[in-house]
């Protein structure tokens, strides 16, 4: 049996399409269509039922996707780590995520992966939705993505990483003029600093501690949590802001909790990495550092 049909093949089964596959693989979608058709002949049973969107693998294609991706992943593995130890290929890890988070700690966390000389490893990252981020991880633009969202399918897999607590801030100014243990109708009067229209921290934190949705609109919007701190310490207004990113702004006293609920707002983020490239050792390497940089994040 060809190695090249049983690659596109695993490659379709993960990502459930011909089109993303085709993507993934650098080959056009008739080329794909066509290896994939081959390789049925060859076994003698289909192994995708074709669907509006997408194609579902049989009970046969299921049972051959589970026997050949962890030898076709190791081969993948050797080619990649190449034969010379005594050189070893300098290897890029693309990372994806959103800018905050990304920024403040997954690359701090990730720059040991350099090595003394800088010539380990060398990193690339984009910042991006949670969409955006697992879309381009999918098309094969990421080798890792971290996202509040957890991906589905079999094409992408995803590995909890920590969880980031949310906090109800502003400048000392606004928390003097509402008092302590005001009630939390009385923030209405606030304005709101958000990153979209929607006011998505805000909203989530809301119906979690309150029960209900804010009738608040936003007076400053600006997408990057670092610019919505930068405006709530300088007055602009109320904000929902991850913990880790505005402690030392608590510390020093230039923002102050504007509420404090017995159980904080919560939001889990995932690593996720394509079905079968932690067979790689740079991005095993990488998504291994994360997940032990979380365990200090929690």
């Amino acid at each position: 049996m060809d190695l090249a049909l049983l690659r596109t093949f695993v490659t379709v089964h993960r990502a459930g399409s011909f089109t993303r596959a085709a993507a993934l693989l650098g080959l056009s979608q008739p080329a794909v269509t066509s290896q994939i058709r081959t390789l049925e002949r060859q076994v003698g049973r289909p192994l995708f039922l074709r669907r509006p969107r997408g194609v579902t693998p049989t009970t046969i294609g299921d049972e051959l996707a589970h026997k050949a991706a962890p030898h076709l992943d190791a081969l993948v593995g050797i080619a990649e780590s190449g034969l010379d130890d005594g050189s070893p290929p300098l290897r890029t890890l693309h990372l994806a995520g959103p800018p905050e988070f990304t920024a403040e700690r997954a690359l701090p966390a990730l720059t040991g992966l350099l090595g003394d000389d800088g010539r380990d490893c060398a990193l690339r990252a984009t910042f991006g939705t949670a969409e955006e981020v697992l879309e381009g991880l999918a098309a094969g633009h990421h080798d890792l993505a971290i996202s509040a969202v957890r991906p589905r399918g079999s094409l992408l897999t995803a590995t909890p990483l920590c969880d980031e607590e949310h906090v109800l801030v502003a400048a000392p100014c606004w928390a003097a003029r509402i008092g302590p243990g005001a009630p939390h109708h009385a923030l209405d009067n606030l304005p709101v600093v958000e990153v979209h229209e929607s006011l998505p921290f805000v909203s989530r934190y809301w119906i979690s501690v309150f029960d209900s949705p804010p009738t608040v609109s936003g007076t400053v919007i600006v997408p990057d949590l670092r610019a919505v701190l930068a405006c709530a310490v300088a007055g602009a207004g109320l904000a929902v802001l991850p913990r880790y990113l505005c402690a030392p702004a608590l510390t020093q006293g230039t923002i102050r909790l504007l509420h404090d609920p017995a159980v904080a707002p919560l939001r889990t983020y995932f690593l996720a990495a394509r079905s079968g490239t932690l067979a790689l050792p740079h991005i095993a390497r990488a998504h291994e550092v994360l997940q032990r940089a979380a365990t200090r994040w929690c």
